[in-house]
């Protein structure tokens, strides 16, 4: 194993459970219901695929002005965003991984001026050898061009790099990609189906890297 490839929302910083909450808020306040289950289609990847915004008017059976929704969840977003934190063993992971001479690379479906606020303040960005984003490929998860693309920068072969996701998004690029998958779930995206993953692991601070590994390894 010569390399770490981490998707950044949802996995480095829980930015994805206060989203479907803000969502869910304002569904509630229009009398109706976002399930999870429909929610998670755009969990990991862009609107392409399951628009939140629009899917409202679909559910009242009346037109919504999305701009209005955007707004609406971005209050509510902003102000549950206040005290976000770096997940439980992520800075652990990241100092054990250069301490072990392995590079690391990010591989997420957000841009980078969404990124780099929290890079800064929790002063992260020094860890990565490659960062890739959604401002450098055409496709985002689930398809693997993201990770495709961090493999050629980290000039390594897929069985030489080991993923860490939290959605099955993201799960599948890196699937596709044929890299070692660790899923690694957030309190949202814990009920989610995942299948044919190498391990799963509720935290980082569960288990300490060198040890995943050599499990992965073995």
């Amino acid at each position: 194993m010569q390399a770490l490839i981490f998707d950044f929302d949802g996995l480095i910083v829980d930015t994805e459970t206060p989203a479907y909450h803000a969502f869910c808020e304002i569904y509630r306040e229009h009398g109706t219901e976002l399930p999870l289950e429909t929610y998670a289609k755009c969990v990991g990847t862009n609107f392409d695929v399951f628009n939140p915004y629009t899917y409202l008017s679909e559910c009242l059976g009346r037109e919504v002005d999305p701009a209005l929704v955007k707004e609406q969840v971005n209050v509510i977003y902003r102000e549950l965003l206040k005290d976000v934190e770096v997940r439980p063993g992520v800075e652990d992971y990241l100092a054990e991984a250069k301490r072990l001479g392995l590079k690391i690379a990010l591989a997420s479906s957000s841009y980078y001026n969404w990124i780099e606020p929290y890079f800064n303040k929790f002063e992260l960005e020094s860890y990565f050898d490659v960062i890739c984003t959604a401002d450098l490929v055409s496709k985002v998860k689930p398809d693997p061009e993201l990770y495709l693309l961090a493999l050629q920068k980290l000039e390594v072969t897929p069985d030489q790099a080991v993923s860490f996701e939290d959605s099955l998004n993201g799960f599948i690029a890196a699937k596709g990609a044929g890299v070692h998958t660790v899923i690694v779930p957030n309190s949202m995206t814990q009920t989610f189906p995942f299948e044919g993953y190498d391990m799963m692991i509720p935290s980082m601070s569960e288990m300490k890297l060198q040890d995943l590994v050599r499990e992965l390894e073995a």
